[in-house]
């Protein structure tokens, strides 16, 4: 009986394991969110290892974060021209390589460098990630992939502090979080190595051919690549840096968003390949699941911030059971993932409005039980218990919103639709994470960490109930 799951490359007599490149895809992406959430745990050991400002510290998570964002759509776009397979290796070396430097940092100068650059290399292979799904699996095998994404994605997010924490807790604070970064470099090489061995490089290439046989040179619009890419640094910079010159820059960011689409329009209208075609917001599966995953995420990400911060600095509870406390709502979004794959195909859209109604709930029982900690001293411990709730629903929504947003994607450009995504994630998420983390702060400032933590989590409530209604709008566009 011959094996579904094997590829067969054009040129070479080797066959190819689709389970072998969800594999390496997964690990990759996995490891880039991990590079996200387990910094929130590691941030106080860093101020007090390298003796760092408030503001390095800041950048220590913005500088991984804008890098990523700003590359996300034009690596999206050369993997799908010159091949996913090439750019996922060559993001993963250099993310590597600066998980090596960020480990031996002298100062929060080289770190910070460091961290820029191991955005840039997670920029590079993540939108591949989700382009190889979309080549390589079809149908109910792609709705699994998707699922294990989301596993992946949900687990990564919370897993990260527990990791961090649990470094730091062995290693102990001076060295813990050098540790922390070091641990990336046997995955990395692990992404590299294995790449190298179970891609089929030669397919990508027979594909290329075939995407426009005549063609002369690589078309990568420079120009779009520009224009975006500027344009998404506009956007970003401002609620990383909150510094009052840089608000300046969101008109001009809306100037040259405005400028990319009338350039695509045209360049596509010249008969030239555009950095992203436009017509992919034509596909309404797609322009609508940005618009929920954004409104998600807006809030969402702040979650573990919010979490570490007010345990560690309002409650005193040190980095290991700070990461702890997010371990149950791994596991049951690791759960959910797998067991919503079987619905998603015929009953997705209720499935990510249902999943949004329950983060709407455990993010409401969260507050209430920091309430009840201010007031009466209860364990922190309960809290497991709520976050767990919304572990079990992220699960669901990601695995769900996921495959839904891409199933109607041509795969010729799987990989700039999934950079696209991205991208607006990372957008709204450096948005959410500044005006609710802001709040965090303007409250505690009054002395008050149990009403910084309910002031935040009422903002990431707001943006479900928006997300929320984005997906009831979906819901009801696809039923007529």
């Amino acid at each position: 009986m011959t094996d579904r799951n094997l590829i067969t490359a054009p040129g070479t007599a080797r066959t190819f394991h689709r389970m072998k490149i969800l594999a390496v895809v997964l690990l990759s992406m996995s490891m880039s969110l991990v590079a996200i959430s387990s910094v929130n745990v590691a941030l106080p050991t860093i101020q007090e290892g390298l003796r760092t400002t408030d503001q390095d510290l800041q950048w220590v998570l913005a500088g991984y974060a804008l890098a990523l964002g700003v590359t996300l759509i034009p690596a999206g776009r050369a993997g799908d021209v010159l091949g996913r397979g090439s750019l996922f290796v060559v993001g993963a070396a250099i993310f590597t390589v600066a998980s090596l430097i960020c480990g031996l940092a002298p100062n929060a100068l080289v770190l910070n460098g460091a961290r820029l650059i191991q955005g840039v290399g997670a920029g590079l292979f993540s939108p591949q990630v989700t382009g190889m799904i979309q080549q390589y699996f079809s149908g109910g095998g792609r709705a699994k992939a998707f699922a294990l994404l989301g596993v992946t994605i949900s687990a990564s997010v919370a897993a990260g502090p527990v990791l961090s924490g649990a470094i730091i807790e062995a290693a102990g604070p001076e060295t813990g979080w050098r540790w922390a970064f070091l641990v990336y470099l046997p995955l990395g090489l692990a992404c590299v190595v294995l790449g190298l061995l179970w891609f089929p490089f030669a397919k990508e290439r027979k594909r290329r051919l075939g995407m426009n046989p005549t063609a002369v040179k690589v078309d990568l619009d420079p120009v779009g690549s520009l224009l975006i890419t500027v344009a998404v640094l506009a956007v970003m910079y401002p609620f990383m840096a909150r510094q009052a010159w840089a608000w300046w820059l969101l008109p001009a960011a809306g100037a040259l968003i405005a400028g990319w689409w009338m350039w695509e329009r045209r360049y596509k209208n010249a008969g030239r390949e555009p950095l992203v075609d436009l017509e992919l917001f034509r596909y309404r599966s797609f322009r609508n699941g940005l618009l929920v995953a954004g409104a998600a995420f807006m809030g969402l990400t702040s979650t573990f911030a919010v979490v570490a911060i007010f345990l560690q600095s309002g409650l005193g509870v040190d980095a290991l059971r700070s990461g702890l406390i997010g371990l149950p709502n791994a596991v049951l979004s690791a759960i959910s993932s797998i067991y919503t794959v079987r619905f998603v195909m015929t009953h997705g859209r209720r499935l990510v409005s249902l999943a949004l109604l329950l983060l709407l709930a455990g993010t409401g029982l969260s507050i209430a039980v920091v309430w009840a900690i201010g007031e009466f001293g209860i364990s922190f411990w309960w809290l497991a218990a709520t976050l767990a709730l919304n572990g079990a629903a992220m699960g669901a929504f990601a695995s769900a919103n996921q495959t839904l947003a891409m199933q109607d994607v041509p795969v010729q450009h799987g990989g700039t639709a999934s950079g696209l995504k991205q991208t607006v994630e990372r957008v709204t998420t450096a948005l959410g994470n500044a005006v609710i983390t802001g709040v965090f702060f303007a409250v505690a400032a009054s002395g008050s960490w149990t009403g910084a933590f309910m002031g935040a989590f009422v903002g990431i409530a707001v943006c479900l109930v928006l997300a929320f209604a984005l997906s009831v709008m979906d819901a009801r566009q696809h039923a007529r």
